[in-house]
This record gives structure tokens, C-alpha cells and sequence, in this order.
């Protein structure tokens, strides 16, 4: 009898490995993160979600670039349009809110501030991310909230920080494996 394969991916990887996946469809040329809910207990995806502009809204209408933030336009800067992933992988959740209390959150990029909050109040227990936020103040703020309620925090791999341009690789190197394959 044949043994089974031995590189398979762990449950850490295959979840991450989704929220990465889940990363790949937003349209920010800047910031592309992704996020999956899991009931790690009976190893089910929950939802999943990806940083990108709201329903109804069209893509080709709104500044990406964020102009906004150099001209003071308010009206031109992206983050007021885009919803985060892990706010998107939350209301994706076709289920009841009570159901993701105790659950874990796999996010590509560390919790925002107001992602934490929401991230909080619908009662999820356990975030895993892959790499840092680089706003500083923002990730002491998230930190001190998800402390306070009580939330283990977990860094995907703790040994070796991930840069971004390493991110940007991975997803690309993922996306062309992928358009091989495409019909």
C-alpha cells in the first residue's frame, strides 16, 4: 500500500493560504489583502473577503491611485470608498453574526483600527495574520483594543517578518501559475 503525501499544506497554511488567494481579486494597485473566517473546531471557511469597492459601485469610476492624499481632495482618496477585507469577509457571512462568535480570523495584513472594531464586536476570538500594518500609531490602538477584549493574536510566522514586496511576489508568482492554466 502506497503512504500518503508528505508536503501537503497544514490547516495554518491551507487558511492563509485562502485569505492570500482572496487577496488576488482586489483591484488596489497599492494594497491587496485578503481575509477568511474559519471555525477552526470542524475546519470549515466561514466567509471570505478581499479589500474593493462596495456593491453597485464601478471600479473604472474612482481613483485608485488616491490622489487625494496629496492634493487634500477628500473626495479622491480611495480609503473612503474601499471596504476592508476583513469588514468584507464579515458581511459576506450569509449566516447569523452570533455564529462567527469564537472563531478565527486568517488576514493577510494586520487589523486596522476600525476592522478591529468590528472584528470585536461580532465576537471572533483569534486573529492570524500574515504581515504587519505599516501605520504604527494605528497598530498600537488595534493592539490595545483586541488585548482589551480579550482576543489571542497571532503572528502567521513569527521567525520572519514578510515585506510587502515579498507579498507582491508571492501573488504574482501565484497569479501567472494560475493564467497557465486559464481557457
Amino acid at each position: 500500500m502506497a503512504g500518503k503525501r508528505e508536503d501537503y499544506l497544514s490547516w495554518n497554511e491551507y487558511f492563509m493560504g485562502i485569505a492570500l488567494l482572496s487577496s488576488m481579486r482586489s483591484k488596489d494597485p497599492h494594497n491587496q489583502i485578503g481575509a477568511c473566517i474559519v471555525d477552526e473546531e470542524s475546519k470549515r471557511i466561514l466567509s471570505i473577503g478581499y479589500n474593493g469597492l462596495t456593491r453597485q459601485m464601478e471600479d473604472d469610476k474612482f481613483d485608485w491611485n488616491s490622489t487625494g492624499e496629496q492634493t487634500n481632495i477628500l473626495k479622491n482618496v480611495k480609503d473612503y470608498y474601499v471596504v476592508h477585507a476583513e469588514r468584507n469577509a464579515v458581511l459576506n457571512y450569509r449566516g447569523s453574526m452570533k455564529d462567527l462568535e469564537g472563531k478565527t480570523l486568517y488576514v493577510t495584513w494586520f487589523p486596522c483600527t476600525e476592522c478591529t472594531k468590528e472584528i470585536i464586536q461580532v465576537g471572533i476570538k483569534k486573529i492570524v495574520y500574515l504581515r504587519m500594518y505599516s501605520k504604527k500609531e494605528l497598530i498600537e490602538i488595534s493592539k490595545i483594543m483586541l488585548e482589551a477584549a480579550g482576543i489571542e493574536v497571532v503572528e502567521y510566522n513569527p521567525n520572519r517578518e514578510i515585506t510587502r514586496e515579498e507579498m507582491e511576489s508571492i501573488v504574482k508568482e501565484i497569479q501567472n501559475k494560475f493564467k497557465r492554466f486559464t481557457i
